[in-house]
């Protein structure tokens, strides 16, 4: 089994605190024998944005599965690094951030993973604003390395397909 090492320091050192196995395949899948596609939103500070490729690139066999949009920089870098075809988003300085929250606010997005800098303010304040969107409208978040991998082990058992029954879809509305 293939290991990455996601987690580094600011300084760029790597450090073995996480390290994750690369899932080409679901361990399960749900009872009807297909995994159902969700919307996922990514979102990272600059300070992240190597920690979110490092993720996708472990998970790539999970998340391709998926409609992955992003913010613009975090979308280029990660279709980029993965292959995967990422819809982008204006960058999160441009309202980006915003779009996706108003995406989250219409049930268009299902996950979000949000790979925040807690000492940048201004990203603090993105972060509150798509934190509070998906409490109110039930959207699971990951705003840090331990809680996505938590998520997307769960999209890949097929725990999140109540989502598809909570808030069904225009199947011929794309995102």
């Amino acid at each position: 089994q293939a290991y990455y090492n996601i987690a580094r320091r600011i300084t760029g050192e790597r450090i073995p605190l996480m390290r994750f196995r690369r899932l080409t395949e679901p361990e399960t899948i749900t009872e009807k024998g297909s995994v159902t596609p969700m919307n996922i939103a990514l979102i990272a500070h600059d300070n992240r944005k190597e920690l979110m490729i490092q993720f996708c690139i472990a998970y790539c066999g999970i998340l391709s599965k998926h409609t992955i949009c992003a913010t613009g920089t975090t979308g280029r870098v990660v279709a980029d690094a993965t292959g995967m075809d990422v819809k982008l988003f204006m960058s999160r300085a441009h309202g980006g951030v915003q779009q996706i929250g108003a995406r989250i606010t219409y049930d268009e997005i299902d996950m979000v993973l949000y790979f925040s800098y807690p000492k940048d303010e201004e990203d603090e304040a993105s972060l509150t604003y798509i934190r509070k969107l998906c409490d109110e409208h039930n959207v699971p978040i990951a705003t840090n390395l331990a809680t996505a991998e938590m998520l997307i082990q769960g999209l890949a058992r097929g725990d999140l397909d109540w989502r598809e029954i909570a808030h069904p879809r225009n199947k011929q509305r794309p995102l």
